[in-house]
């Protein structure tokens, strides 16, 4: 029970139940990872193939539904559906199957059907024949024999083109592997490892190292075509920024800028999405380099005379793919940061073109509502005129009415003409009234 008497999970992990707490849903992936490819020991003569598999995540689910079936034709148990490694048994050896972020590594080690020779014929029950079932396109081949050291290393080297052999020594002189990165007639890297003198576990570690090492300089080269294919693209892109920037220079008024602003603003664009499509890419071609050189590290390669060691051809022919690929990411960097910074520089001449047609509009708007006031005015005074007019009219008509009827004491144009000025008096103050009424708050 766990401190909140949640009961454990029936298929806990037998140390989760004896601690008895509730352990995290990773928790047995994440202490398990540290003991996932453990070094299978080995003897000479044996012989290792090894085959790496772009796949996505229907391809990866299929391919563990395969592996599934395989492992229990043969009366084995297969990989769990969160499993990322598995080995089981097979022709006299091991199959060792890995999932990785994009592909998936098969590698077969049994014994060699020729044991004296290097590279002679496969054993005729390796697992990669007719019934295998290629999960995805093939990325990496290679074949590596472990062999007795005859003394003869002129021999071994003889198997190998030597305009690219590449001889190393390991363990301190224990063993010495060979190999010209070229393909065999099978399509296959070939690898030539000579023991002499290693232990059973050192021979399956330094097997283990050299097939990682095949598999990840191979897949660190795919952001090669892709910086090779992105380059003139850059390129162009490159001189449409310093075309806008230039004409920039000599643009005026809002409607050139807008025009600008709108062809950097879609250049921009073009930027982050190409970043966006070489980005994942890009990172994976830097870790996989990386992935390389630790590996070469681990070896502590000792050279033979006359001879590259491994870290330094890869350096050679490797080193300026690499650079290629951070070269131009560098240079998609900088462009977008460019753009970026162009495009504020143009934002902010917008900006205060946009602020001087709007005070341009508001000056204008200013002179309009002056003249209206000024004709509001002279409108307010003509309609005092005629309002009082008409007034005085009707009280001229009041005044005769009341002489008729001797009602009036004074003459009613003497009358009249009294009535002018406190009529004007009234209607203007009644006018201004009503103004007020309709004035907004605050103005008077």
């Amino acid at each position: 029970m766990t401190s909140d008497d949640t009961p454990l999970p029936a298929d806990a992990p037998a140390a989760d139940r004896a601690l008895g707490f509730s352990p995290h849903p990773r928790r047995a992936e994440i202490v398990g990872e540290i003991h996932a490819r453990p070094f299978r020991p080995a003897k000479p003569p044996r012989v290792f193939l090894h085959h790496a598999f772009a796949v996505d995540r229907a391809g990866g689910e299929a391919d563990r539904a395969f592996l599934e079936r395989f492992c229990r034709a043969r009366g084995a148990s297969g990989p769990g559906s969160e499993t990322r490694h598995h080995v089981v048994a097979f022709a006299g050896g091991t199959l060792a199957w890995e999932r990785h972020a994009e592909f998936v590594t098969y590698t077969w080690d049994g014994p060699l059907a020729e044991p004296a020779a290097p590279f002679g014929a496969l054993p005729s029950n390796h697992p990669f024949g007719a019934g295998f079932v290629q999960p995805g396109p093939l990325l990496v081949a290679a074949r590596l024999d472990l062999l007795a050291d005859g003394g003869d290393l002129g021999a071994a080297a003889g198997a190998f083109d030597p305009a690219s052999l590449c001889i190393s020594e390991a363990y301190s002189g224990a063993a010495v592997s060979l190999t010209d990165f070229r393909q065999d007639g099978d399509g296959r890297t070939r690898i030539l490892m000579l023991d002499r003198g290693l232990t059973a576990q050192q021979a399956g570690a330094l097997a283990q190292r050299l097939l990682e090492i095949e598999t990840y300089r191979t897949l660190a080269m795919l952001g090669l075509p892709l910086a090779q294919d992105l380059g003139p693209d850059v390129h162009r892109l490159e001189r449409e920024l310093s075309a806008v920037t230039s004409e920039i220079r000599a643009s005026e008024g809002l409607a050139a800028n807008r025009g600008l602003l709108e062809r950097l603003s879609a250049l921009s664009a073009e930027v982050e999405n190409r970043s966006a499509e070489a980005s994942y890419r890009f990172g994976a071609t830097r870790a996989y380099d990386q992935i390389v050189i630790d590996r070469l590290a681990i070896l502590d390669e000792r050279g033979v005379p006359g001879h590259s060691t491994w870290a330094s051809f890869l350096a050679r022919r490797s080193k300026p793919a690499m650079r290629t690929v951070t070269g131009l990411q560098q240079r998609m960097h900088e462009l977008s940061e460019r753009a970026s910074r162009t495009a504020q520089l143009l934002r902010t001449r917008v900006d205060v073109d946009l602020e001087q047609q709007n005070r341009d509009l508001l000056e204008s708007m200013n002179r309009r509502a002056r003249q209206q006031l000024l004709l509001q005015q002279t409108v307010e005074g003509l309609s005092v005129a005629a309002v009082s007019y008409y007034v005085v009219g009707l009280l001229g008509y009041v005044f005769k009415a009341a002489k008729e009827a001797h009602t009036l004491p004074i003459d009613p144009s003497i009358a009249t003409g009294l009535a002018v000025p406190l009529v004007m008096a009234a209607v203007f103050w009644v006018v201004r009234r009503i103004r007020k009424a309709h004035a907004p708050d605050g103005e008077h």
